[in-house]
């Protein structure tokens, strides 16, 4: 079963305007399955395969006339100094529109070589895994814990796979196999720990020094660490908003996983009935709603950027979007029942931050205004 990804539009329009397309994204969360659905008439390569890739190292103008465009060249970080020749190759066709797709699942390293040889000639695109709205039809029937359970990586839903298998292999084969690659990790097992320690903190203000004394780590160690899991699009960084509210604002970072499935294979959860017990519910509801926000931006390749905002007196908004000039405050609940109580924070920032459409998103219904503000059901949030 294929699933229909809402990047697909955006990547055959970026390849009609770039001579080559960068995918970054997350192991598993189908990069080459959604170029090679787009592309079907493309060359493939891929440079996981030792080989192929040592061919592309040592020789990388012979690999390109052994593969010629049109090309995808899949996991291409895995030799940053092809990126070089692809720059010769395009600029001796520089009219020519969508000669190369790369794709990778290491996002630093891929944006440095970009930004070294690439500049100017490559689209940047992130595939993240499916959202709800590309689920569609296929959720149906399935309450929030479920689909939380499941989590949104295309294989557990194409397969049926079990979540709990799934995850810990992924689990087993990230930490064992990138990590290793990206950083020197003397103790897999505290890298291990301070992952799940990461999972009970979803959504709260990341104080490193805390996390340090609990992993046994310099909280510098800790900064190392969490910008492979970015890198590696495991998690998400929400940064604190700084913009003209008039009060005392934390600056203080926060946290999410990339996908909420993994965040609940890691605080030791394996099933439906365990989880709707679960303290840290209302996190991962609020990690569901923070990413898929994030997804539907990135799958139209806009500029949205995405906060949060809390200041020192305890006020809080959940999620703030930023796009094409305007601010959206967003509340969310876990709730499924209404009570216009759970929306002063987005009516208020609204009214003195001038602020648009405050919506809070819950598990109840849908509603086109309560006092000014929008409430709706997660599921419909970004469709």
């Amino acid at each position: 079963m294929y699933i229909e990804r809402q990047m697909s539009g955006t990547l055959r329009c970026v390849m009609d305007e770039y001579p080559i397309v960068t995918v970054s994204g997350p192991r598993q969360s189908g990069k080459t399955t959604l170029v090679r659905k787009c592309l079907g008439g493309y060359g493939y390569v891929n440079l996981e395969d030792f080989d192929t890739a040592e061919f592309a190292r040592s020789d990388p103008k012979g690999f390109l006339m052994r593969y010629p465009a049109p090309l995808v060249i899949d996991e291409v970080q895995r030799v940053p100094g092809l990126m070089s020749s692809l720059q010769v190759a395009v600029d001796s066709r520089r009219d020519a529109m969508g000669q190369y797709v790369l794709t990778g699942s290491h996002q630093s390293l891929l944006r440095e070589n970009v930004a070294q040889s690439l500049a100017g000639r490559t689209a940047m695109l992130d595939l993240l895994p499916l959202s709800l709205a590309e689920l569609g039809a296929v959720a149906d029937g399935m309450d929030a814990d479920e689909i939380m359970l499941r989590g949104f990586m295309p294989e557990i839903w194409r397969q049926g796979v079990s979540p709990s298998r799934y995850y810990r292999n992924y689990l087993r084969t990230y930490v064992e196999r990138d990590v290793r690659a990206m950083v020197n990790v003397r103790n897999l097992a505290m890298f291990e720990k301070f992952l799940r320690l990461l999972a009970g903190r979803i959504g709260q203000l990341a104080n490193l020094s805390q996390l340090s004394v609990e992993v046994g780590v310099s909280s510098t160690t800790l900064g190392e660490w969490l910008s492979v899991l970015e890198a590696s699009h495991i998690v998400h960084r929400l940064a604190p908003y700084f913009g003209n509210f008039s009060k005392r604002l934390v600056r203080t970072q926060k946290f999410y996983f990339t996908d909420v499935g993994l965040a609940a294979h890691l605080l030791g959860i394996s099933t439906v009935e365990q989880l709707s017990r679960d303290p840290l519910r209302g996190s991962l509801f609020e990690n569901l709603v923070v990413m898929d926000a994030v997804k539907w931006h990135k799958n139209r390749d806009d500029d949205a950027q995405f906060y949060f905002l809390r200041t020192q007196t305890g006020f809080e908004i959940d999620l703030l979007i930023e796009s094409e000039g305007k601010l959206m405050p967003v509340e969310i609940k876990s709730a499924s029942t209404c009570r216009d109580a759970l929306a002063s924070n987005v009516r208020r920032f609204a009214r003195e931050a001038a602020a648009e459409n405050p919506t809070l998103v819950y598990d109840g219904e849908d509603y086109q205004s309560r006092q000014g503000v929008r409430w709706t059901n997660f599921r419909r949030f970004m469709a």
